[in-house]
């Protein structure tokens, strides 16, 4: 396996109408990935750097080790209930200083860019059309 970076995208409005995740994450053009898939191999991605600027301001800035599970705990606890395939995506989650976090919230808005940066792997950057 190897390791890309996801942007989680999530329709906050969606998801606490719904109060189901899943309805939040899964429109089109969700998730992007890139910008490659790096070998485990080739890096650890125990103490790897998460980082995720929102119009060029640092929202987020951790170590993948602050995560609630390892990667390892997450591919054994995601393999209990669904077979997994070579190719299948599993994405870890993200760091504390996503815009619901904020007294008062800070949604993304129509234009905003996020960056998300990790260590080894590099960056992918994303501009927010909001819908109508």
């Amino acid at each position: 396996y190897g390791y890309t970076i996801v942007n989680d995208v999530t329709a906050r409005d969606v998801q606490m109408r719904h109060q189901q995740w899943d309805m939040g994450k899964s429109f089109d053009t969700f998730c992007p990935m890139g910008p490659w898939l790096v070998s485990a191999d080739e890096m650890d991605g125990r103490e790897t750097r998460v980082r995720c600027w929102v119009n060029g301001e640092l929202r987020q800035d951790a170590p993948t080790a602050n995560m609630i599970f390892d990667i390892p705990t997450l591919i054994e606890t995601v393999s209990r209930g669904i077979t997994l395939y070579p190719g299948d995506v599993i994405a870890t989650g993200t760091p504390a200083g996503v815009g619901m976090g904020f007294n008062p919230p800070r949604y993304l808005r129509d234009g905003d860019t996020v960056r998300i940066e990790i260590d080894g792997i590099g960056s992918i950057e994303n501009q927010f059309a909001g819908g109508a």
